[in-house]
C-alpha cells in the first residue's frame, strides 16, 4: 500500500475544457510558479467531443502555498482557458454517507477497506429502511439511522437523507445495495455524488430473485456494474464494471455468492476513484483516471 499523502502538503488537481493547445503548459507553468511537484498526472483528449481532462498530484515546498492561496492563484489560468477544475488537499477523506436495505455484503467490505485504511473516506453515518444492520454499524462506531420508506412516506424519507447529507457535510452517498427507488429530484440533487451498485446479467433480468432467473436462463457470465445515480434509473454514467464466468455447475445460491463478492469489488474500485477525484464525467460517459 503506497502511503498516505501529507496532510496539507499534496493536492489533486481535475480539469475539463475545450481542447486547445498549450493546456499543459499551463498547468505545468502554474506548478512552477508555486513549488509545485508533480507526482502523478494523467490527462485524456476526447477528439470525438474535442475536450481535454486532467488529473494532476502534485505537493508543494513552500510552506506559505496552502489550499486557499493555490485555488486563488489558479483561477486565472483557468479563466483563460475556460476550465472547470477542483483542487483539494489529497489527504482529506471524502465523507460518505452509506445507504443499505437488507443486503450486507457491499457495506461490510466498505466498512472493513474503511478500517484498514484501503479506503480514504470518512463515514458519519449510516441509512437504512430496516433494521437488520444496525448492530454492524454499531461495531464500527458510526451512527446509524432508521428511516422507513413506505408509499406514503417516501418524501418525508427523502427529506430525511437530504437533512443528513446538509447537517453532516457529506461529499459522497453510496447505495449499497440500498433497494428503493430515489425520486427524480433528490436524484438531481446528489447529481455527481450518489454512486450505486447493481448486478449486470445478459439478458438483463429485473425485479425479484434476479440469480434465480439467471440460473434458470443458464447464464455464462455473472457481473456487477457502478455507476453514478441519475433521474434515469440504472443509466447513470459507468464508473466501474466486472464479470466473473460461471457454469452449469453452480446452483442459485452459488450465483448469489458469487454475485456478492463481484458486486463488493466493483463498488469498491468506484468508491476509491470516486474519493482520490479519478472520475470525470464526460456527458453520459466517464473519464477514470486509475
Amino acid at each position: 500500500m503506497s502511503p498516505r499523502p501529507q496532510p496539507g502538503r499534496e493536492y489533486v488537481l481535475t480539469l475539463s475544457c475545450p481542447d486547445s493547445a498549450g493546456l499543459v503548459h499551463a498547468v505545468s507553468g502554474f506548478l512552477v510558479r508555486n513549488s509545485g511537484n508533480i507526482l502523478e498526472s494523467q490527462q485524456f483528449d476526447d477528439r470525438l467531443q474535442g475536450r481535454f481532462f486532467m488529473r494532476v498530484h502534485f505537493d508543494v515546498s513552500d510552506p506559505n502555498a496552502d489550499l486557499e492561496k493555490l485555488r486563488y492563484r489558479f483561477g486565472p489560468v483557468a479563466q483563460a482557458y475556460g476550465i472547470s477544475w477542483t483542487l483539494s488537499e489529497a489527504a482529506t477523506p471524502t465523507r460518505t454517507l452509506i445507504m443499505v436495505s437488507k443486503f450486507g455484503h457491499c457495506l461490510n467490505d466498505l466498512l472493513f477497506r474503511r478500517r484498514t485504511g484501503a479506503l480514504n473516506i470518512e463515514i458519519p453515518a449510516i441509512v437504512s429502511n430496516h433494521r437488520d444492520f444496525e448492530g454492524l454499524a454499531e461495531t464500527y462506531g458510526i451512527p446509524f439511522h432508521h428511516v422507513p420508506v413506505t408509499r406514503d412516506t417516501k418524501p418525508e424519507a427523502e427529506a430525511r437523507l437530504l437533512e443528513l447529507v446538509r447537517e453532516l457535510d457529506i461529499d459522497l452517498v453510496v447505495l449499497a445495495r440500498y433497494m428503493q427507488i430515489l425520486s427524480d429530484d433528490l436524484c438531481k440533487e446528489l447529481e455527481g455524488r450518489a454512486i450505486n451498485i447493481h448486478h449486470s446479467f445478459l439478458p438483463s433480468f429485473k425485479g425479484a430473485r434476479p440469480y434465480e432467473q439467471a440460473y434458470r436462463r443458464g447464464v455464462k457470465l455473472v457481473g456487477a456494474t457502478a455507476h453514478y445515480v441519475t433521474p434515469d434509473l440504472d443509466e447513470g454514467q459507468i464508473i466501474e464494471q466486472d464479470v466473473v464466468r460461471v457454469d452449469h455447475s453452480l446452483d442459485p445460491g452459488d450465483l448469489v455468492t458469487v454475485g456478492r463478492d463481484v458486486e463488493a469489488q466493483v463498488l469498491a474500485h468506484a468508491v476509491k476513484w470516486h474519493s482520490e477525484s479519478r472520475v470525470m464525467v464526460d456527458g453520459n460517459r466517464t473519464v477514470v483516471f486509475r
